[in-house]
């Protein structure tokens, strides 16, 4: 089980997301002071932290800083800050994400899911999907399909590597961009296409009706194959 604390000053907000999280299986606590949280992740072995910046006696980004000393835990930031100069700080001090308030319990557990999925999955270096169908080596950079090598470009193979983690949600170009290219990117957003476009010839027996890169109509993509076990 997958421990998760959350320190957050109001109460409300801890006891929603306590609650969503808990009903995925995950054991949740719970420090609405800084200090009372660190104190807590001292005494304790969690896997990820959900930490709100303002808090009343230190803000997180000291939180954040403190644990950063001594530990790799996953930290996900929850802030009402929304420049992108507050997010690249916030990145740069060592959380795994930035989540700008208000933020849907749904949304937040979403994300939560899909880190533990990138974490199982990064336990092993293989993928695996539909009976061995279609089969992606993160080690080797390799993909087969139907035990025939296909041929990726880099990007191509980080962008279905990013889809395939995320199996069932849907990411937006936004996400993908930064998942695969960084924060920095300054290109057309529409590169996502074209690479999607390439990736259905690769790797779907019809592009025009595609099972494993799904389009969402003006949301995004998603991963359509099905893990084996």
């Amino acid at each position: 089980m997958n421990n998760i604390l959350i320190i957050e000053d109001e109460a409300k907000v801890s006891e929603v997301i306590k609650a969503y999280l808990e009903r995925e299986g995950y054991k949740v606590y719970c420090a609405i002071k800084g200090y009372d949280g660190l104190n807590l992740f001292n005494k304790m072995d969690f896997q990820l932290i959900i930490l709100d910046l303002m808090l009343p006696d230190i803000d997180g980004e000291e939180v954040c800083k403190f644990i950063r000393k001594t530990s790799d835990v996953h930290i996900f930031m929850l802030t009402a800050k929304v420049e992108l100069s507050d997010k690249i700080q916030g990145l740069n001090i060592g959380a795994d994400e930035y989540l700008t308030k208000p933020l849907s319990p749904r949304e937040l557990t979403a994300r939560v899911n899909a880190l533990f999925r990138r974490v199982d999955s990064n336990k092993t270096t293989m993928l695996s999907y539909d009976n061995g169908k279609l089969k992606i080596d993160k080690e080797k950079r390799s993909v087969l399909l139907k035990g025939e090598d296909i041929i990726l470009t880099p990007n191509e193979f980080d962008i279905l590597y990013t889809l395939a983690l995320n199996e069932g949600k849907v990411l937006s170009r936004e996400q993908l961009i930064q998942n695969v290219y960084g924060i920095d990117f300054e290109g057309y957003d529409r590169t996502v296409d074209v690479h999607i476009k390439n990736l259905r010839k690769k790797i779907e027996d019809n592009s025009k009706t595609p099972q494993y890169i799904i389009t969402v109509v003006k949301v995004g993509y998603k991963f359509g194959g099905k893990r084996d076990i």
